[in-house]
């Protein structure tokens, strides 16, 4: 079984540019389930029903969220669908679901789980421990399971993803927008990557405006930041798992530069 993994879709720049090169890595690739995170597909912050809907439409079979899950308030309306997730060690009580099993189209089932990490993070439960509680209620239904690690620093992907080792086929990074050159095959058998990068804007600062994220840093004055323009750079990975052990085979990650014309639709 193939999986496909894409990092954080930023903005239109990322959604068109997805949306451009699908249809070619779904050729070349064949997978049976497609996973991507949406956190930052609406304007560079949130996600609305309307885009999670095209997005949907593309082929994606679940979408993933994170830290800004409730940028966008119109998404409490699908919060609950079933084909998104927010973070699972979210506080009890929050909307939504952090984990899900689902049909692949190789009629296997397929569990997708997304944890975020603590460190330099919004206030969570134990991602480790809620990870462990998690895993056992999927692994009762398929051996087959992808974990979204949503989280700032290296440190804390390795750490879960050691914790993971052998337990899921797969923990693969998100969030930080800047894919990382680390891919392996952990010795249980999980296939792991630190962040799968982002689809977004090509010339910009992590998907941002250079001139405004510039601004930041050179004066230290606010600001307002806003998706950059321009080609799109569409990033993630490709996971081959035995559908029976639910052991990653391979880990390949996916780098495409998409030329994009100068003014996109909304």
């Amino acid at each position: 079984m193939k999986i496909l993994f894409f990092g954080d879709i930023i903005g239109r720049a990322g959604r068109e540019g997805l949306a451009r090169i699908l249809p070619k890595l779904r050729e070349a690739h064949q997978p049976d389930f497609i996973i991507a995170n949406a956190e930052n597909a609406a304007h560079g912050k949130g996600l609305t029903p309307r885009i999670a809907e095209e997005l949907w439409g593309q082929g994606i079979d679940v979408l993933t969220m994170g830290n800004h899950t409730l940028d966008k308030k119109e998404i409490l309306s699908i919060l609950d669908n079933p084909r998104l997730l927010r973070p699972a060690n979210y506080a009890s009580g929050f909307a939504g679901r952090g984990s899900g099993v689902y049909p692949s189209r190789s009629g296997k089932k397929v569990g997708v789980l997304q944890v975020m990490g603590r460190v330099y993070m919004p206030l969570t439960d134990c991602p480790f421990r809620t990870a462990d509680k998690e895993l056992e209620t999927l692994r009762k239904e398929t051996p087959i399971i992808l974990v979204d690690l949503h989280a700032e620093i290296t440190s804390e992907k390795a750490a879960l993803g050691w914790h993971l080792d052998g337990r899921a086929s797969a923990a693969i990074g998100t969030h930080t927008h800047i894919q990382t050159a680390d891919e392996r095959l952990l010795p249980g058998g999980t296939a792991f990557l630190t962040d799968a990068g982002a689809c977004g804007p090509v010339n910009s600062i992590i998907g941002m405006d250079i001139k405004a994220a510039m601004t930041r840093f050179l004066t230290g004055a606010f600001s307002p930041l806003v998706v950059a323009e321009g080609d799109a750079l569409v990033c993630g990975c490709v996971i081959e798992v035995d559908e029976k052990t639910g052991k990653a085979r391979s880990i390949q990650r996916i780098r495409e530069h998409v030329p994009l014309p100068a003014t996109l639709p909304e």
